[in-house]
Formats: C-alpha cells, sequence, structure tokens
C-alpha cells in the first residue's frame, strides 16, 4: 500500500456506499463492499489514512425479487448509492466513479449486462451533515482531523479514530 500525499482544502470526504438488488445477485457480498469502499475512496484522492480507510464503507442490501421493479415488471436492477461530503466529486471524478462502481458490480454479479442495469446515484450530504462518533462535522473538521492524523503518522505517533 502506499501513501498519497495531498493538501487538504476545508472540504474532505469519507463517503457511504448502499447497494440494493434481489437476493442472490452478489455471491460474495463482502468482498463487493470492500472493493466499492475502496473504488470511491480511489477517486476521492483522499490520502490512505485510518480516518478515510474506518469511516468509508459500503452496505449490501438484498431484497426480496418481487421487491424491484421497473414499468414493464423486470427487476433485474441494482441502484448504488453514493453519498458524500458536498462538492468533493468534480464531473471528471462523477463519471469515472459511476463507470468504475457499474463495473465492480457486473463484475460481482458474474452477469456482464448488469452494467446496462446498474444504476449509481451520487447524493452529496449538506455542509454540517456528516456525523461521526456523535459530532455533525464540516468538511473543515474533516480536513483538519486528517491533518492532524497525518501530522501523527509523520511523527509516529498512535493515531485514534
Amino acid at each position: 500500500m502506499f501513501m498519497t500525499t495531498v493538501i487538504l482544502a476545508d472540504s474532505a470526504t469519507m463517503p457511504m456506499i448502499d447497494v440494493f438488488a434481489a437476493t442472490g445477485t452478489f455471491a460474495d457480498k463482502h468482498a463487493l463492499a470492500k472493493a466499492l469502499a475502496a473504488a470511491v475512496l480511489r477517486w476521492e484522492k483522499v490520502p490512505a489514512i485510518p480516518l478515510f480507510q474506518k469511516n468509508t464503507a459500503a452496505f449490501i442490501h438484498e431484497l426480496p425479487s418481487d421487491a424491484v421493479s421497473n414499468v414493464d415488471g423486470e427487476g433485474n436492477y441494482v441502484r448504488v448509492q453514493v453519498l458524500t461530503p458536498v462538492g468533493v466529486l468534480d464531473r471528471a471524478k462523477q463519471l469515472g466513479v459511476v463507470q468504475e462502481l457499474t463495473d465492480i458490480v457486473a463484475e460481482a454479479s458474474k452477469d456482464p449486462t448488469l452494467a446496462r442495469r446498474t444504476w449509481v446515484l451520487i447524493t452529496e450530504s449538506p455542509e454540517g451533515g456528516w456525523g461521526i462518533q456523535g459530532h455533525a462535522n464540516t468538511g473543515a473538521d474533516i480536513a483538519q482531523a486528517a491533518r492532524d492524523q497525518m501530522a501523527a503518522i509523520a511523527k509516529g505517533l498512535p493515531t485514534v479514530n
């Protein structure tokens, strides 16, 4: 693993990913969740520090097969919802993360045609709307916590999340 050095502005990120699919769509849900979380972190280009790695997660929600339908009655769709703090993903990052998450979902399902039926929705949390450990954080709060953690790591000190 490598650590990317970045200068954090007053906005940092810790995305959450929710995947909704019919039961049985994915054989290895844990591997899917891990791959999705890692992909979003890569696209957000944040440092590989515990603050971000421990607070970025994907959740796989299985629904009964009759709980999903389009207008024609077909239910073989997947919805991926990515929640990030406001302003984190510019247009290039949006395009990249949507494509990569779609590819990961199709690969995990072992059905390449699922890419045509995978919806990826990017949702932005408002400023101050990102709660961690009982505190509603602003982008500046998260960025400062990341700077503090990177400084502690550079000094060889233990870090706390």
